[in-house]
C-alpha cells in the first residue's frame, strides 16, 4: 500500500529534517517483528520478564537487551529513517557502540540479505538518537537489526511520503532456532548487530531465530530448563558452555537441560556447542569439552538420532585463529563468522532452509 493511504496521528519529536517523509511506529502492520516482543511499559522484551526475574537476577537484567531484535518489511523509498527510544548503558571498553547500542540495515539483493548501511549512533547519547540512510528506490525487502546490548523502548521507521510499504515474505521456518548461551551468544562484541553468528545465519539460510544468549547469565537453571523445554522451535542450539561457573556446574546442568527439552519435544534437533576457549586457553576447556560430548553420546546411546555436536576447538581453527578475538574470550567479526560456518552445514540439514 502507499503510505499516504495509512493514517497517522501522531507527531514526532526527531533530529531528522528531511522534507515530505513519515514516521510509522514499528508495531503496526505490515512491518514485522521478529526475535523479540513488545510489552506495554517495559518495551521490547526477549522472553517474558516474569519468567525470567524467575530464573536469576542477571537474566532479568538483560531480557530487555535486544540482541536477536529484528523489523523487516519492502518499500520502494528512498530515504529510511530511525528513531530509537531506549536506555543506553555505559560503553564497554571491548565493544563498539554501533555494536552494543545500534542498529544496521540489510537489503534484500538477487535473493539474499545484504549490508546496506549502519544507523550510526552518537557516542555519548543517553535516551537513543534518530539517524538515516540513503537508498535506491526500488521496491526491496529491508531488515533493521536492533542493539545487542541496550534496551529499546520504542523504534519508529521514517519513509517517503509517496512510497510503497508492504509486509516481507515469512521465513523459511515458521517456527524459529533458539540459541540459548552466553555472552557470546547475545552478540559480545561483534561490530555491528548483524554480525553476531545468529544473525550470519538468519541471513544465509533465510531462517527466523530468537536469541536467548544472557551475558554472563546462561547457567541452565531449573526455571530456565523448564521455559526452553515449552518454547516452540524448529531447532535448539544449546551453547552456554562459557557461562557454567566450573566443570562440575556443566556436568550437573548440561544433562539436565537436554533431558528437559527432550522430553517435552521428542523429534526437535538439538545442537550441543562447546566454548571456543578449548583452542585459545586449553587447560579445563578440555574437560567442559568431554562433559558436553558425553551428553551427545548417552543421547545417543538411548537412541536419539536428532541430536549434534560442534566442537568449540574447530570453530576458530586454521590460519588467522588467534584473531578471531578482541579479548581472547569474545569473538570478533573474523570470529562470529567462523562460528557461523562451523553452524550452518549442520542447521542446514535438520532444517532445509538454504536461501
Amino acid at each position: 500500500m502507499k503510505l499516504t493511504e495509512i493514517d497517522q496521528n501522531f507527531q514526532l519529536k526527531t533530529a531528522i529534517t528531511e522534507p515530505d517523509i513519515v514516521w510509522l511506529d514499528i508495531k503496526k502492520t505490515p512491518f514485522a517483528i521478529s526475535g523479540i516482543f513488545y510489552e506495554e511499559g517495559r518495551g521490547f522484551l526477549r522472553m517474558p520478564q516474569q519468567t525470567a526475574e524467575q530464573v536469576s537476577e542477571g537474566v532479568a537484567g538483560l531480557n530487555a537487551d535486544t540482541a536477536g531484535g529484528r523489523v523487516r518489511f519492502r518499500t520502494d523509498s528512498p530515504f529510511i529513517a530511525i528513531e530509537a527510544q531506549m536506555a543506553v548503558q555505559d560503553l564497554m571498553p571491548h565493544f563498539t557502540r554501533l555494536g552494543q547500542s545500534g542498529f544496521d540495515l540489510y537489503r534484500k539483493t538477487e535473493g539474499q540479505p545484504c549490508y546496506l548501511a549502519s544507523f550510526m549512533p552518537p557516542t555519548l547519547m543517553k535516551e537513543g538518537y534518530s539517524a538515516s540512510v540513503a537508498a535506491d528506490g526500488e521496491l526491496a525487502e529491508y531488515t533493521v537489526n536492533f542493539p545487542l546490548y541496550d534496551r529499546v523502548s520504542e523504534l519508529y521507521i521514517a519513509l517517503k511520503r509517496d512510497a510503497v510499504l508492504e509486509a516481507p515474505a515469512p521465513y523459511r521456518n515458521e517456527k524459529p532456532v533458539v540459541f540459548y548461551g552466553s555472552s557470546i551468544t547475545q552478540g559480545g562484541c561483534a561490530s555491528r548487530p548483524g554480525n553476531s553468528y545468529p544473525a550470519i545465519l538468519s541471513r544465509r539460510l533465510h531462517m527466523e531465530y530468537v536469541n536467548l544468549g544472557f551475558s554472563g547469565s546462561g547457567k541452565a537453571e531449573p526455571a530456565m530448563r523448564r521455559y526452553l523445554a515449552q518454547l516452540p522451535m524448529a531447532a535448539f542450539v544449546c551453547d552456554y558452555d562459557h557461562n557454567a561457573p566450573d566443570a562440575d556446574y556443566l556436568q550437573k546442568t548440561h544433562l539436565p537441560l537436554y533431558r528437559a527439552v527432550r522430553e517435552a519435544q521428542p523429534l526437535l534437533p538439538i545442537i550441543f556447542m562447546t566454548s571456543t576457549d578449548v583452542l585459545l586457553r586449553g587447560g579445563v576447556w578440555r574437560e567442559r569439552r568431554e562433559i558436553i560430548r558425553r551428553t551427545y553420546e548417552t543421547a545417543l546411546a538411548e537412541g536419539d538420532q536428532n541430536v549434534y555436536f560442534i566442537d568449540g576447538e574447530a570453530l576458530f581453527a586454521g590460519e588467522g585463529w588467534d584473531g578471531c578475538t578482541v579479548d581472547g574470550c569474545h569473538p570478533n567479526d573474523l570470529g562470529f563468522y567462523r562460528m557461523a560456518m562451523g553452524l550452518e552445514g549442520t542447521l542446514e540439514k535438520v532444517l532445509g532452509c538454504r536461501e
